[in-house]
């Protein structure tokens, strides 16, 4: 369900998902008043959710929608705008799967092509999981059958296999001397959870982290993260050195990595092409990290799409480090730290809520 004032936004973005052979449009609306009227007649898996529109608006519409679609999952949709960006991380708070940039203009064929490339990630895998978790074990009851769009297959909807277990290494026998954190969608809210709880780590040791987030929206993430951990949260900045007690968050649209710079280490921004189709990414990160730290680095993937954090990942263990991801049950989107836990560089693979008190552990002298 697309929801947008912009009678060409809702053309172009419906254009975009009838491409697609594993999903479709089920009703295109004006305004959040019209969603919330027609959400149980349309019954949706995913409505992708405009801030800004008449009668009703896209925060005002969302707690509205989930009342009458518990399972609804809900991409807010904005422009790149401080406020957008306030209210964008509020929504996520209040239900919200996740938030897209609009591009400012449509005729930008760079800032579009991004747009459609994350908007159709964003939808078929928060979408596919979101399915799966409602599928009962069962076949449904005939009653239950419209709630579904399509029957679709074999799509990434499909029954999860049964895997062997996950290979898991040993924690490194060197003392961690700096925590780099890489996350993506469902990142937000896991990294507010996360810092919250590692404050005796970030008194005595730098935190770096990469987000993948648009500028404007990073810089909001940095205040709330500030909150959330009572210490010092900031954008890095190019040249600054990295000090303990303070978390360095990556720029939207740069990559953040870090050189030495005497017996310390200080930022750099680079501003070069997408790895992973992302930037800021958090490869560039893990792999500069490994000239400066060696093997004394744990390094965290958080829920994310894709699998950027993984081969940086491979680096910092092959240099003496160690990788905790994220587990599955816990993740928005099993992606990037099932990427890690399936290449076997993990030495542990925890839910969200285990992490901080192993960080705890492991920065205060604990290896196992």
């Amino acid at each position: 369900m697309v929801v947008d004032d912009s009678v060409v936004i809702r053309g172009m973005i419906s254009r975009w998902i009838g491409a697609e052979p594993d999903m479709e449009v089920s009703a295109s609306l004006r305004t959040g008043l019209d969603a919330v009227n027609q959400i149980e007649r349309i019954k949706p898996d995913v409505a992708v959710l405009d801030i800004e529109m008449p009668d009703l608006d896209g925060i005002s519409a969302l707690p509205q929608l989930l009342a009458k679609k518990r399972d609804l999952v809900i991409i807010m949709a904005s422009t790149l705008t401080r406020r957008n960006a306030e209210i964008s991380f509020k929504a996520l708070s209040l239900g919200a799967a996740d938030y897209i940039p609009k591009p400012e203009s449509t005729r930008e064929a760079s800032a579009a092509e991004t747009f459609h490339h994350d908007l159709i990630q964003k939808i078929r895998h928060l979408g596919a999981r979101a399915r799966r978790r409602a599928s009962p074990a069962v076949s449904p009851a005939p009653a239950q059958a419209p709630d579904r769009i399509r029957e679709v297959s074999p799509q990434p909807v499909a029954a999860p296999v049964t895997q062997l277990p996950l290979a898991r290494r040993p924690f490194s026998m060197l003392a961690p001397r700096v925590l780099l954190i890489g996350s993506s969608t469902g990142g937000p809210q896991a990294l507010m959870t996360l810092v919250a709880d590692i404050g005796p780590v970030i008194d005595r040791f730098p935190v770096l982290i990469t987000q993948h987030m648009p500028p404007t929206f990073t810089t909001i993430l940095a205040e709330h993260l500030a909150r959330a951990s009572r210490r010092p949260a900031h954008e890095a900045v190019d040249g600054e050195m990295v000090k303990p007690g303070r978390i360095y968050l990556a720029p939207g649209g740069r990559h953040m990595r870090v050189v030495r710079h005497g017996a310390d280490a200080a930022i750099v921004l680079d501003d070069g092409p997408p790895v992973n189709f992302c930037k800021p990414a958090v490869d560039p990160l893990f792999n500069s990290a490994i000239d400066v730290w060696q093997g004394s680095i744990m390094s965290v993937i958080l829920t994310g799409m894709g699998s950027d954090g993984m081969r940086g990942g491979k680096e910092i263990v092959a240099a003496g480090g160690s990788v905790i991801a994220q587990d599955e049950a816990t993740s928005v989107v099993w992606g990037m730290p099932g990427a890690a836990a399936n290449a076997g560089i993990c030495a542990a693979v925890l839910p969200l809520n285990q992490i901080a008190p192993k960080l705890v552990r492991l920065f205060s002298g604990d290896r196992s």
